[in-house]
């Protein structure tokens, strides 16, 4: 009677500890995430320069993710898939960048296409913003205007 109360113990600790180490397990696996344009390669190659123009483009793949920001003849499509593991930052692991140039008359000239290669992580220096200019002590801040608001001459004259 003691064997089987020891081997029905063992098999719950056996089956207890499988089930929690394929719970820590799963805590471990990356968390991934796709934002932006969903690229379809048949649609994007089906854009031909000569050929289409803003119309039969926004047919094709949708409104652009965002247009260029000193003309308004380029249209940026974006997408990236990222990675995370637990509470670490996200990490790229794929990313398209499709721009399509137009002329002055509207008609498609180029399809661009870049990849995760040209993602570039960016750290900021500290915490505070660089400033040119004096470096002002505590009282220059405190007492540096006195005498110069309402002193004569600044502002305008009175009518």
């Amino acid at each position: 009677m003691r064997r089987n109360t020891v081997i029905r113990f063992s098999k719950s600790l056996i089956i207890g500890l499988a089930v929690s180490g394929a719970t820590l397990a799963s805590g471990c696996s990356p968390i991934r995430s796709h934002r932006g344009f969903i690229v379809d390669p048949l649609l994007v190659d089906s854009i031909a320069p000569g050929v289409d123009n803003r119309a039969s483009v926004e047919r094709t793949l949708g409104r652009p993710t965002f247009v260029g920001q000193f003309t308004p003849d380029e249209w940026y499509y974006v997408s990236r898939d990222t990675k995370q593991l637990a509470f670490a930052n996200p990490r790229p692991s794929e990313q398209t960048v499709l721009r399509v140039r137009f002329d002055a008359a509207g008609n498609v000239v180029a399809v661009d296409k870049t990849g995760v290669e040209l993602a570039e992580r960016i750290s900021p220096e500290s915490d505070q913003t660089a400033t040119r200019g004096n470096d002002r002590s505590l009282f220059e801040d405190i007492f540096g205007n006195i005498g110069t608001v309402g002193a004569p001459g600044a502002g305008t004259p009175p009518q």
